[in-house]
């Protein structure tokens, strides 16, 4: 087998796990309420179970990314699978409530495990620089692509057969992975191995956790009550004791001038604001269609096929964008997209008609989102040493978890402020939308990367098949 086809093979696995990581997160979203009504789960257990894969998940990556500098992608890889794989299996079969619980942490940990060694071996598999630029312009938008099909899957299959059934998805993509893997570069650690840094690492992970679960809990509790407070505070503590043990240490988790490159700090603003975006659609069209208008499970997932046609579409044009112009543009442009597709959300109305009210916004926020997240995974691993490739990908897929559970614990804060559910909704939508718009007028201040014509031409070239 050549490099080249080893290289598109492998890459292709990689994007299937790595979208199907995300596409576990959304899995429960539509079918919870199934799930509540199985379980006699309350509003807590819901709350807790809602966000347990995306906990584990967002805390752990900084570890993940150390262990994959450490030991190498392929390694932390199949760790990772098996971890998620053997959790993905528990989830189908739980037969109560803690046991689906506790194996949705281990999913999660498994991802944190996962994510980050992918995007080692794709630098491995692609050590040119601008091929790795092409890879990670298409890797981009894998992650919105996952959640958005698991949105679009979970109800109909939840309708049709059973919640449970969900979980056949990252089963049979851990068992693909651990089977492929075997053809994939062994992937040694690059340049020098890394110390392991257990304090940051428990630090981090703690302060990350703590501080995600104060914010979810506040969508249910409000600011003021002891149940976000507590763990809020304890988070800030957490985090002041990280930042002050990566100070001292002489090999820290995450060096302190790792987020001071401001393209990167910006590139990471972009995908936080963005998936803050898009998960905020799913979530509050959700609830509005099917507890507002009385929808099925199965028609709301319908109801974002046309998303997904527009974003698989515009992931497919966002590479050769990227390339072609740079990712600043492409990351400003499609953030500004984004923002005018949510935008349209914001006029949502109680008896807003789906074609003329909410597809507009549906078709125009998903080419937005492709484009931004396909130039901000440039911008934010880009000029990274090679031995700190896991660490730029725990960062980012950092990012890309905090994004939405931040995000949405502030916005639906907002949405409570006002007297009608609709309303809410509405002002919610307007306000993702104005934070993208700030978003992209700091990503359009960032100096631009000269691109002559003869790279310009090797770049789109590569994008040929």
């Amino acid at each position: 087998m050549s490099v080249a086809t080893v290289g598109r093979s492998g890459f292709a696995l990689l994007g299937v796990v790595q979208a199907v990581l995300i596409f576990t997160i959304m899995i429960l979203t539509v079918p919870l309420p199934l799930v509540a009504r199985e379980f006699g789960l309350g509003p807590s257990g819901l709350l807790l179970l809602s966000a347990a894969y995306g906990l584990s998940f967002s805390s752990l990556l900084l570890l993940g990314g150390r262990l994959t500098d450490r030991h190498g992608g392929r390694r932390t890889l199949r760790t990772g699978l098996l971890l998620f794989g053997g959790a993905s299996i528990a989830c189908a079969l739980a037969p109560d409530y803690p046991v689906l619980l506790a194996s949705r942490f281990v999913q999660g940990a498994g991802a944190a495990l996962t994510a980050p060694a992918a995007v080692a071996l794709v630098r491995v598999l692609h050590p040119e620089p601008a091929a790795y630029r092409r890879a990670m312009a298409t890797w981009g938008g894998l992650s919105v692509l996952g959640a958005t099909v698991g949105s679009v899957v979970s109800g109909a299959v939840a309708a049709a057969v059973s919640w449970r059934w969900l979980f056949t998805v990252p089963v049979l993509a851990a068992l693909l992975g651990l089977v492929r893997s075997a053809a994939l570069p062994a992937a040694a650690p690059l340049g020098r191995r890394p110390a392991l840094d257990l304090r940051g690492a428990v630090l981090a992970t703690a302060g990350v956790c703590t501080g995600s679960y104060a914010l979810v809990a506040s969508t249910e509790h409000g600011w003021r009550a002891p149940e976000v407070l507590a763990p809020l505070a304890a988070a800030l503590a957490l985090l002041l004791a990280f930042t002050g043990v990566e100070r001292r240490t002489a090999d820290p988790l995450l060096p302190p001038g790792f987020l001071a490159d401001r393209r990167r700090a910006t590139a990471l603003a972009a995908v936080m604001a963005t998936a803050a975006g898009t998960a905020l659609t799913f979530v509050l069209l959700s609830l509005y269609l099917q507890q507002l208008r009385g929808w099925s499970a199965a028609a709301t997932s319908a109801a974002f096929l046309p998303y997904a046609a527009a974003l698989l579409l515009a992931g497919r044009l966002a590479g050769p964008l990227v390339l072609r112009y740079g990712p600043v543009p492409v990351t400003a442009g499609g953030l500004a997209a984004a923002a005018g597709g949510l935008g349209l959300l914001a006029g949502l109305a109680p008896g807003s008609h789906y074609a003329t009210a909410l597809l507009p916004g549906l078709l125009l926020l998903p080419a937005g989102a492709a484009a931004s997240f396909a130039g901000a995974a440039v911008l934010a691993t880009g000029g990274v040493a090679p031995e700190r490739t896991g660490l730029a990908a725990g960062v980012f897929n950092t990012a890309m978890e905090l994004g939405p559970t931040a995000g949405l614990a502030v916005l639906m804060a907002l949405a409570a402020t006002r007297p009608s559910v609709v309303g809410g909704y509405a002002a919610a939508f307007a306000a993702a939308a104005a934070g993208l718009a700030l978003t992209a007028l700091a990503v359009a201040g960032l100096p631009r990367t000269t691109i002559t014509a003869s790279e310009r031409t090797t770049r789109i070239k590569e994008f040929t098949p």
